[in-house]
């Protein structure tokens, strides 16, 4: 009736399975995570509902790539919450954004690069992770419309 069981015996390391097998290939994987915050701004320079003070619930999808370590991880899920609650949402949730962030004008666009800009350093700082770097920064304002920063077109130009 049903496929469920429970494992007869569950899987030993160094009995049942070697350390040299844990890692399973020498590819480069991309692994996200995804995180909501909610800030106040108001834009400049622009006629449109968007001048006065309002604020949203963001939804930033974070893409990194890298390599594998000896136990097949890139990063940690867990590493990457660390890294966006130290370094990044610190600056952004429940906050002002006209001041808390760098002088600009605090469009998903600007702010997007702005995430991307420091995940990157983040990761430069961390240097524990193998080949580790942003592939892409997905920022929604609302959940239609979103700005994206992606690696490509952020070490080209």
């Amino acid at each position: 009736m049903s496929d469920f069981r429970i494992v007869d015996k569950l899987q030993k390391l160094d009995v049942d399975i070697q350390r040299n097998q844990l890692n399973y290939h020498a590819k480069r994987v991309l692994v996200s995570k995804e995180f909501t915050f909610d800030a106040a701004h108001h834009l400049h320079n622009y006629e449109g509902k968007c001048k006065n003070l309002h604020g949203h619930t963001y939804r930033v999808i974070l893409g990194l790539s890298g390599y594998t370590d000896e136990r097949g991880l890139m990063i940690d899920f867990g590493d990457i919450k660390g890294i966006w609650k130290e370094k990044i949402e610190i600056h952004l949730d429940h906050r002002y954004l006209n001041e808390t962030l760098p002088p600009m004008n605090t469009t998903a666009e600007n702010i997007v690069v702005w995430i991307y800009e420091k995940l990157a350093a983040a990761l430069l700082d961390e240097q524990r992770y193998n080949g580790a770097r942003v592939e892409f920064i997905r920022l929604y304002e609302t959940p239609t419309s979103y700005a994206e920063a992606r690696r490509e077109w952020m070490e080209v130009e």
